[in-house]
Formats: structure tokens, sequence, C-alpha cells
């Protein structure tokens, strides 16, 4: 990927890295395990950005 891209699309890029983790475990713990998986998670090869 090119090196020099716009601001815009590196915040937006950011905000996808960030948004991309697992679900803590407080959150697991607090719901009893019933929140495992996160429904919005994105493996970097399957399922690609429209960025």
């Amino acid at each position: 990927m090119a090196t020099h891209k716009p601001h815009a699309r590196k915040l937006r890029l950011m905000r996808a890295t960030k948004s991309n983790r697992r679900v803590p475990a407080w959150v697991m713990m607090r719901t009893n395990r019933s929140f495992l998986r996160h429904p919005k998670r994105r493996q970097w090869r399957r399922t690609k950005l429209k960025v």
C-alpha cells in the first residue's frame, strides 16, 4: 500500500484498526460469558475494507 495516503483515509484505517479488537475479558465476566465473540470482527485476508 502506498505510503503517501490522504489524511482522511488514514483516519478511517486507524478507526478500523482500533475497532478490530476482541471482546474485553471484563465484558465476558460481566455477561457470564454470553458475549464471547465480536460481531464486527474483521480478518484482514477475508474481508476487505471499503476505505
